[in-house]
């Protein structure tokens, strides 16, 4: 019971902590879960992190709660997740919850609008560098370059919905895989 109470505190504290120092959500919180996760913890690897980032961007919610309650999961099932999920959630309700008590007092104050304006520079800081790093281990062939180039093409400049690029990368990915064998590959290693 005492190790089950350690894993749990641990869970909600080290989320708790990704969740109270991390700006721009999402994929900006990519280095931080990986150094934590994969590096500090050993909690998942930096593949399983990825394949979590990928669920999580095609899943309902925000990707770094997704990735927590995977992680929780992953160390102690449900209620890890829960955990986990709480911790991440956590600071994100007790700041906005003051902000909102307090906006209209700030909203029109000048040092308020340029910390602002700062913080909007570091995160698209954040996400460049992270955006460049998840694409770095994700990329691993020309066809991977190719399929990137368009997805970014069509988003970009036809405004076609992420979600008809997912659904549409996540077919492409079954059929080249049926194509190669992979199927009958994976049924046969299943077997022995």
């Amino acid at each position: 019971m005492k190790e089950k109470l350690k894993i749990f505190i641990g869970l909600f504290s080290i989320f708790f902590k990704i969740g109270l120092v991390t700006f721009g959500g999402g994929i900006a919180m990519l280095p931080i879960l990986e150094r934590e996760i994969a590096e500090k913890r050993k909690w998942a690897t930096a593949e399983e992190l990825l394949d979590w980032f990928a669920i999580g961007q095609s899943t309902p919610g925000i990707i770094a709660v997704n990735v927590a309650t995977f992680t929780g999961y992953k160390q102690a099932k449900a209620a890890g997740g829960i955990v986990a999920t709480a911790g991440m959630v956590s600071p994100s309700i007790i700041v906005i919850t003051i902000i909102a008590m307090f906006i209209s007092n700030f909203k029109d104050i000048a040092w308020v609008q340029k910390a602002l304006t700062g913080i909007n520079v570091s995160v698209a800081a954040i996400l460049t560098y992270a955006v460049y790093k998840f694409a770095s281990k994700s990329v691993k062939s020309v066809f991977g370059l190719v399929l990137l180039i368009i997805a970014f093409a069509l988003i970009y400049i036809l405004n076609v919905s992420t979600i008809w690029i997912i659904l549409g990368s996540a077919i492409l990915g079954i059929i080249i895989y049926a194509c190669r064998g992979e199927f009958k590959k994976a049924s046969s290693a299943e077997k022995k």
